[in-house]
């Protein structure tokens, strides 16, 4: 495939990390379908709750001939438990007060859950790549069947598999037509793969690696051909021992413009605070200016039920970090309502939301969390 897979091996056959110690618009941009509009306020004037408290799941947002829809994928219940997990999907729809059922994620392994799954909107449908099931012995597995789901018919395609399966990747589509995913996890260790999907082809092909440290739990977004990836979480494996510790990182790249395969990334200095695992980063404008926003996430990287490699449960984090692109610099802004393990941000009217979720204490939501993004002085 030309380039290389850089696993970080554990020696051991499956991913089980648990047993280890325990005002701002949305910038619509062709590469940033992710956050799309709605463009009526039926669903912002009281935008109720997920019908229960899930976490961990893609929440992804699309409007087909002027209607728009919103929907929960697979996730985490309350329990936080292997068992919690699960593959039910729901759907807001536009001009329905409440959510709606659909039928639950596929699931080719016949797999109870699905968790980090990594996803995006693009050409009026919902993609759902892999993620990773939880055993009742905590034995996680990266799942490999990815689909693509139409909110309009409510009915999922398979897609073709992945050449490497990952979870809690990073996915960011550009001209609409290809989706790259970046890094991840697969089984024993994360990659430095960019691997991307040709939504026209429906082929995978492999793009320029990433060239930081591997990791899983990283966030970034696009804006145009340029992409910001940063932090996530390392795999450190040394005298027959592995552990897990945060890396703060942050790589700018950018697509050639005549092969969407090619990726000039360059290291930028990261903010300076510590970094975060499982937050989410959106494109938005401020003062006339293209920026990404990074939003949520903890300091104290954990496995699927918040607590952390170390024992310490992980508290979310309210810090919100901006990258102004044309300056090339970091920017400070307010505080935000904390939660966590969160795989996307939707807007609805103009305003941000996470949907679901933890939040303080560890506690799943069902809530959908309004986050305003305000500089402050420099």
């Amino acid at each position: 495939m030309g380039n290389t897979i850089m696993l970080q091996k554990s020696g051991l056959s499956n991913k089980v990390k648990n047993r280890l110690p325990s005002s701002a618009k949305p910038l619509l941009t062709r590469s940033a379908l992710a956050l799309l509009f709605f463009s009526t306020s039926s669903l912002a004037a009281d935008l109720p709750p997920l019908p229960e408290p899930v976490s961990n799941q893609l929440v992804l947002q699309t409007s087909v001939r002027g209607k728009s829809y919103l929907a929960s994928f697979a996730g985490l219940g309350a329990a936080k438990t292997p068992a919690a997990s699960h593959n039910k999907a729901w759907q807001l729809t536009e001009g329905n007060a409440m959510w709606q059922p659909v039928s639950a994620v596929p699931n080719q392994a016949r797999r109870p859950g699905r968790l980090a799954a990594t996803g995006l909107s693009m050409a009026n449908n919902f993609y759902i790549f892999s993620g990773y099931s939880v055993a009742a012995d905590g034995t996680e597995t990266t799942l490999t069947d990815s689909y693509r789901f139409s909110p309009v018919t409510q009915t999922y395609t398979k897609l073709p598999d992945m050449p490497v399966a990952v979870d809690d990747s990073l996915a960011v589509s550009y001209q609409d037509r290809y989706i790259y995913l970046i890094s991840g996890w697969h089984n024993d260790g994360n990659v430095n793969l960019v691997q991307v999907f040709d939504n026209f082809s429906q082929k995978w092909q492999q793009a320029t690696p990433f060239p930081g440290t591997p990791v899983f739990g990283l966030a970034g977004a696009a804006i145009g051909n340029q992409l910001l990836v940063c932090d996530g979480v390392k795999l450190n494996y040394a005298d027959g021992k592995r552990s897990f510790a945060m890396q703060s990182q942050c790589y700018l790249g950018n697509i050639d413009s005549k092969s969407a395969l090619k990726i000039s990334w360059q290291p930028i200095a990261h903010h300076g605070h510590p970094a975060r695992y499982r937050q989410v980063a959106t494109a938005v404008t401020l003062n006339n200016e293209p920026m990404i926003a990074f939003i949520g996430g903890t300091e104290n990287p954990y496995n699927f039920d918040g607590i952390g490699y170390d024992g310490v449960p992980s508290e979310p984090s309210s810090a919100v970090y901006v990258f102004a692109l044309q300056q090339k610099k970091w920017l400070q802004a307010e505080p935000t309502t904390a939660v966590m393990d969160l795989r996307n941000l939707v807007s609805i009217n103009g305003e941000i939301y996470s949907v679901g979720g933890m939040v303080a204490g560890q506690n799943v939501t069902p809530q959908l969390i309004k986050h305003q993004i305000k500089l402050l002085p420099e």
